[in-house]
């Protein structure tokens, strides 16, 4: 299966579903997290620092639940526009 490049769109949601969920975290560990989410602790490192842009949704589903957050919550963070950061994005990667 090959997998297609993240677009920049993709990159930013990445970016702001890592940066609500570490906000949220606050002082819990990531340990804590994510062994009650059922996941690894670096399956969430890698969504908190937006290296996995797209988890899978039974993921988020979980760590949410753990975190107290609802999911509408996520999704307005997450498809909020980010067209200044889509931008942002598609610089560094010409980079």
């Amino acid at each position: 299966m090959v997998r297609l490049p993240l677009t920049p769109e993709e990159i930013v949601r990445g970016e702001r579903l890592g940066a609500l969920l570490r906000r949220t975290r606050g002082q819990r560990s990531m340990l804590d997290v994510a062994l009650a989410a059922e996941i690894s602790p670096e399956t969430l490192r890698k969504i908190e620092s937006g290296r996995v842009a797209t988890p899978a949704f039974p993921t988020i589903a979980a760590i949410a639940a753990v975190l107290g957050l609802s999911l509408d919550t996520v999704w307005a963070e997450m498809s909020a526009p980010c067209e200044a950061a889509g931008a942002r994005v598609v610089e560094r990667l010409a980079s």
